[in-house]
């Protein structure tokens, strides 16, 4: 899994996770945002925020997981 980035910032789009609707209860998106189902903007400095708090357990991960870019 790959995430996209546009101009150094994560692009969170729930409605392409593969884990959607499984791993949903288990991700920190749902906690941090009230949200739609439209792609949102991590920055970087978010990013390692999150991650920090998650690591420590008072947050849950960030479950993303995107398909892979398939050839044709």
């Amino acid at each position: 899994m790959t995430p996209r980035y546009r101009g150094g910032a994560m692009v969170i789009d729930c409605a392409r996770c593969e884990l959607r609707d499984l791993g949903c209860g288990d991700c920190v998106v749902p906690v941090v945002l009230t949200f739609g189902r439209r792609p949102f903007e991590l920055g970087e400095g978010e990013l390692r925020a999150l991650d920090a708090l998650a690591e420590v357990g008072m947050v849950p991960p960030l479950r993303l997981a995107l398909p892979e870019a398939r050839a044709s």
